[in-house]
């Protein structure tokens, strides 16, 4: 039977995605069929946790007529990051040297609506039997010296492939949307070493970043104001 032929066909059919290779450094031409590979795990790992996050979201949606996340990016590090970042630290630069050393390789990056969202989606994903805490950094409580505030886990899921599964490491940064506004701007801002080095500039930064904590604040309390009236907060 066609399905494209097929109008009572429930079925629906999608394109299979096949990951682009990545350019390989010439440090690594020597393993850049292993290289690629785990290139390609690391975004096989990357769409596994996508996937529980959207689950999470779409049952909230439901369940509390509220989408948490606004938002979800992703990336696997570039090639010359991930031998800049090895070198900067000391470490061989190799295919097991990226593995063993490094835990960001494979990113995500969950944008929320208000600051309470992050830790309910914080507390949902890490409580997955099959989610493994390696590592947790909260610069929402203890913001970093420069204003930046986000939470960060660095977590382990295994990831199966066709000779059997491999945990594999993925760090999340969950922020809402104005410190990932700030964020971004911050690094525009201070793109060029002369500016990042500036003191005045920092601290303007570092001021505008404060503002918009207590902004994020100030929004929730308004979303729990709205809520205590039994009005139902939701995005269309």
């Amino acid at each position: 039977m066609n399905m494209n032929l097929n109008p009572n066909s429930e079925l629906k059919q999608s394109i299979v995605h096949v990951p682009d290779l990545v350019q390989v450094p010439e440090v690594w031409i020597h393993q850049a069929k292993e290289f690629q590979q785990e290139m390609m795990m690391y975004g096989c790992a990357i769409r596994a946790v996508k996937t529980k996050l959207e689950v999470l979201n779409d049952e909230l949606s439901v369940k509390n007529q509220r989408n948490p996340i606004e938002m979800i990016k992703s990336r696997v590090k570039k090639p010359a990051s991930i031998v800049e970042k090895l070198r900067r630290r000391g470490f061989e630069v190799s295919v097991e040297s990226m593995k063993k050393n490094l835990d960001d390789v494979a990113g995500i990056r969950i944008i929320c609506s208000f600051v309470d969202d992050i830790y309910q989606v914080a507390e949902m994903l890490v409580r997955q039997d099959d989610v493994k805490v390696i590592a947790v950094k909260d610069y929402i409580k203890n913001p970093k010296e420069n204003g930046y505030r986000s939470y960060h886990l660095i977590i382990e899921i295994p990831v199966f492939f066709s000779e059997g599964k491999r945990p594999i490491r993925v760090e999340v940064q969950i922020r809402t949307i104005a410190m990932d506004f700030w964020a971004s701007l911050d690094h525009q801002l201070k793109y060029k070493k002369e500016v990042a080095n500036d003191p005045e500039i920092s601290e303007e930064l570092k001021q505008c970043a404060d503002v918009i904590a207590q902004t994020d604040e100030k929004m929730l309390a308004i979303r729990k104001k709205i809520e205590a009236r039994g009005i139902a907060v939701r995005r269309d």
